[in-house]
């Protein structure tokens, strides 16, 4: 039998502060599962992806996250090849289309304003309860520390919307602060894996100094299994398989989502997470 080809597309080094590394080490260890699994594998980086005049493969695996190589995704899938993470999966992980999708699809989610940065109006910050905010660039994903800032006031909250609006970032996710032990999650939709933790307490996190916001992690009782099925949940409204994202957890047990990507580093859980991704893609690719 013949073997079936894919196209593997990395992400480019500047969609991973912090995470170069470890978002290539998750690519390979992918790409190494997929061709025990008996795919022929080819692999490019995000501008050789560009420069293809054609693409002979009809299936794609992707973590990249450069507008124009989601543009061309996009139209690969409009061509009916099957992509995954889709282009439009990946599109509607930049800040505000996820805020909406999971506004939309009632996944717990901190009340939030969207807000044009050059013009935010009157009531940016209204109704956005508790101590601060934080504010987000709407449009992609967080590049820089920058680009997710907590403020502690309106008056310094539209000071850094002016900031934005100078860098060209044309809108912004206001969001209500919320207390609570903050987890981050891996998972892969469609199969059995979900990995949870504390990343304050494995000295794992972009930014360290937002423990002193969120406050020291109290390890709150909560439902991991409910966690998992509202991350699939979400995954599915997101229209994306290879996840990953945080949450607040409070002190009652309730829980919020505040982030949620499209194929993360799974730095520590890698190991294990790539046969299950591979497992998905082949699932999906096989049953096309």
């Amino acid at each position: 039998m013949n073997k079936l080809s894919i196209l593997g597309v990395k992400r480019g080094s500047k969609f991973s502060p912090n995470h170069i590394g470890n978002d290539g080490a998750i690519f390979d260890l992918t790409t190494s599962e997929l061709n025990k699994g008996g795919f022929d594998v080819t692999v490019c980086s995000e501008d050789e992806f560009l420069k293809m005049s054609a693409v002979d493969q009809s299936f794609v695996f992707t973590m990249a996250r450069k507008k124009k190589v989601v543009a061309k995704l996009k139209t690969l899938e409009a061509q009916g090849k099957r992509v995954i993470n889709s282009g439009y999966g990946i599109e509607n992980c930049f800040r505000t289309n996820m805020t909406n999708l999971l506004i939309s699809n009632n996944i717990p989610y901190p009340k939030s304003n969207i807000v044009f940065t050059e013009d935010p109006g009157i009531n940016a910050f209204k109704d956005l309860p508790g101590r601060g905010f934080w504010l987000k660039r709407g449009d992609f994903h967080a590049i820089h520390k920058e680009d997710v800032t907590f403020v502690e006031s309106e008056e310094e909250g539209r000071y850094i919307l002016k900031e934005f609006h100078l860098r060209g970032i044309p809108d912004a996710v206001i969001s209500q602060n919320l207390p609570g032990d903050l987890v981050k999650f891996y998972g892969v939709r469609g199969t059995e894996f979900f990995y949870l933790f504390y990343p304050y307490s494995h000295n794992h996190h972009k930014y360290s100094e937002y423990e002193s916001i969120n406050t020291k992690t109290s390890y709150h009782l909560f439902d991991k299994n409910l966690l998992k099925s509202i991350s699939d949940t979400a995954a599915s409204a997101l229209n994306i398989y290879v996840y990953g994202g945080d949450a607040i957890i409070s002190e009652d047990g309730s829980f919020h989502i505040i982030d949620f990507n499209d194929w993360p580093s799974f730095a520590p859980c890698r190991e294990s997470a790539a046969g299950y991704i591979a497992e998905c893609l082949c699932d999906n690719f096989r049953n096309k």
